[in-house]
């Protein structure tokens, strides 16, 4: 729409006579506006192109509000029933779930109503919003990504969420979901088609005809769930449970009292220890029951065109196809606990893959799993990674972590002195505390010497290595030739001790890798030789020793 501005009138009277039409002129640019929409809508409506989204979504959406509603309620119940009566609280309770729910199915109907989506020759498109419209389109080329998952309820009903990621973030709100399109939910049969068909025309055919399964998950892989950091949380989730459902009943102190009066009866030391195995158990019991749910059945497959296909789940099955010519390396994953088992995780460092939102695990190629399957999954996507001899870190660089470890143990000796002197604790408890800071001070040591130990780096064939970590140890190879920058800090800690980190950018996975605590003479050619050309006109070379040298004068290293 153009508006024209009207050059005020000299005259009043002219003025005063054109009002009248130009209101008029105005107030039919409202019903105008109106028209032109519901044309549009009706357009997208009766386009055979257009497809909507599936009717069952009301199902699950009235299923699950209810369910969420009554799992509220119960507690609600009890709470107001203790207070009134089982009547009282009823009446409010159930009218309140029963509202709720048709409301919220009344919304998603709405939403299905106005959402469409189209696949054409060159564009996927989608048509969404109730009050205000967007139109999102996709190039087909430009598509990364496309994840496929469901839940139970879907499941049950043969619905799945397709997810379709470009890789790309958007420049309207910063959010690296602007350029991610989501179909909530479509049929299983129409998912597949869609994810069929989005890689086929994304990729270019490699040759390949036939399937090839890289990886299958075994059920003995479950043991390494309960070495994982989630066991004591899991555990510790349990316990505020237990809490929180006594205080549902009013017997918030039951738990307490419990245990209190165990100590009574059998002494302090014997309820602790019972207790910590009881703890771990626990913990342990829900690791595996996540592990297997995660990554039941898990498949890595090549598929044709140059595709790897990851799928996985018990309950909640998710399926994420990704194009190998997006892949910018791997990294080798090994947190303390599955490390003392020999085994390890194997994640993909790929463009259109965010692997730094809270819990994201899409970048997940084989979950935990014996070292050997680790290597020969990461050899089969990347081709074989050589075995060259990672380059130590200065030790200095030991020194530092040392230091750390050292302020570390002070705090927490700190901590327990002014705690025994601003606080008279039983005997039992006192013991304790000293235990347990006795051994945080010895593992922070530990932990120390065993990351300065895990530092390395070296350039393999294609692909710059960089190790680092002890509490989660990472290996990372990643692609010389998706290097398109370098990040290079250095701390006033580090001046001091001759000491730099590295930082290789890129367009993939976290955006960057880091080689720290590296020898500050010796890491920016380390640098100029992984990438040549990219960093060398920010160097200034010194010139060759000369004389000097055989004078016994030192010359300093080039850089």
């Amino acid at each position: 729409m153009t508006a024209e501005k009207v050059p005020a009138d000299e005259a009043s009277g002219i003025a005063a006579a054109a009002e009248v039409p130009d209101r008029a002129a105005k107030a039919t640019k409202v019903p105008d506006r109106a028209a032109k929409a519901a044309d549009s809508r009706a357009a997208v409506e009766d386009d055979p192109h257009w497809l909507p989204l599936h009717r069952d979504s009301l199902k699950v959406t009235a299923l699950l509000t209810a369910g969420g509603a009554f799992s509220a309620g119960v507690p609600t119940v009890i709470g107001v029933a203790s207070a009134t009566s089982w009547t009282i609280a009823l009446a409010w309770v159930l009218p309140a779930t029963a509202l709720l729910t048709a409301a919220v199915t009344a919304f998603d109907a709405l939403r299905l109503r106005v959402t469409r989506y189209r696949m054409t020759e060159g564009r996927l498109e989608m048509n969404s919003g109730l009050l205000f419209k967007r139109h999102r389109s996709f190039a087909l080329e430009r598509i990364r990504s496309v994840d496929l998952s469901a839940h139970p309820l879907l499941r049950a009903f043969g619905l799945v969420n397709v997810k379709v990621g470009t890789g790309e973030t958007g420049s309207g709100s910063g959010s690296s979901t602007e350029q991610s399109l989501v179909l909530d939910p479509v049929g299983r049969a129409e998912g597949e088609r869609l994810r069929a068909e989005l890689l086929r025309r994304s990729t270019v055919n490699d040759g390949t005809t036939n399937e090839q399964r890289l990886t299958t998950w075994k059920t003995s892989w479950v043991r390494y769930g309960p070495l994982s950091f989630g066991t004591p949380l899991l555990a510790a989730a349990l316990v505020g449970g237990i809490f929180q459902l006594s205080d549902w009943f009013g017997r918030g102190g039951l738990p307490v009292e419990i245990v209190a009066d165990l100590v009574d009866r059998y002494g302090p030391w014997r309820v602790f220890g019972i207790g910590v195995v009881a703890f771990v158990v626990a913990g342990a019991i829900g690791s595996l029951a996540v592990q297997a749910e995660a990554y039941w059945n898990h498949r890595l497959d090549r598929e044709p065109g140059g595709t790897l296909r990851v799928q996985r789940g018990l309950l909640v099955a998710r399926s994420l196809s990704l194009e190998e010519q997006r892949i910018r390396g791997i990294e080798i994953v090994e947190p303390i606990g599955i490390r003392s088992a020999s085994a390890a995780r194997l994640d993909v460092i790929a463009i259109g893959l965010k692997t730094d939102e809270p819990g994201s695990d899409l970048s997940t190629l084989v979950p935990a799993a014996p070292r050997d399957v680790i290597l020969a999954a990461a050899a089969a996507v990347r081709g074989p990674l050589g075995s060259a001899e990672l380059v130590g870190h200065p030790r200095t660089a030991r020194t530092r972590r040392l230091r750390w470890a050292g302020v570390v143990a002070l705090v927490i000796a700190t901590v327990v002195a002014l705690a025994h002197l601003l606080w008279s604790m039983p005997t039992f408890w006192s013991s304790v505390i000293v235990i347990v800071a006795a051994l945080l001070a010895i593992g922070a040591g530990w932990l120390a010497v065993d990351a300065y130990a895990a530092l390395g780096h070296a350039l393999e064939g294609k692909h710059l290595v960089a190790r680092q970590g002890s509490v989660r140890r990472s290996t990372v190879y990643l692609d010389r030739a998706g290097i398109i920058g370098w990040r290079i800090s250095q701390s006033v800690f580090q001046r001091r001790l001759g000491l730099m980190t590295l930082d290789a950018t890129t367009a993939a996975g976290r955006g960057h890798y880091a080689v720290i605590d590296a020898d500050a003479h010796t890491i920016l050619d380390f640098a100029d030789a992984a990438v040549p050309g990219l960093l060398a006109p920010f160097l200034e070379r010194l010139p060759e020793p000369t004389a000097q040298v055989s004078a016994g004068v030192d010359s300093p290293s080039p850089r």
